[in-house]
């Protein structure tokens, strides 16, 4: 499932949607310094990640999402299921969140670039034959 090749791979280990080797932020996955600092291509295959002006509001809604259905399951899985305070719930899910943000605004990015690019084997090869 999480393959070199696949949507969920480039996504989860935040790679280049295209080459599947280029990083596509600054840091490492949950850094502090710089989290929301993307390159503009990639190193690799040369793929531009902004293709044009605004082009990633669409991982805003990707994000609110996700993070909404996370928000009612976690909360209802500590209240509900293990019988814990709401209070405790809530104050579990805001520290999850703050640690994880950086991470959720990165994976929103990567899903949404995924949409819209196509892995190619061959996308170094050919970024190589367009520079020579």
């Amino acid at each position: 499932m999480c393959k070199k090749g696949s949507k969920s791979y480039s996504i989860f280990a935040l790679k280049c949607p295209r080459c599947h080797e280029g990083d596509m932020f600054e840091t490492g996955s949950w850094s502090f310094v710089k989290p929301f600092d993307m390159l503009q291509r990639c190193s690799k295959c040369d793929l531009n990640y902004f293709p044009e002006p605004g082009y990633y509001y669409g991982a805003m809604f990707i994000s609110y999402i996700w993070t909404g259905w996370f928000c009612l399951l976690f909360v209802a899985l500590f209240h509900w299921m293990l019988d814990w305070g709401l209070t405790v719930a809530f104050g579990l899910l805001i520290t999850f969140l703050v640690v994880n943000f950086g991470y959720i605004f990165r994976i929103s990015r990567l899903m949404w670039i995924n949409f819209n690019t196509r892995y190619d084997a061959r996308a170094i090869e050919k970024a190589r034959a367009r520079q020579n």
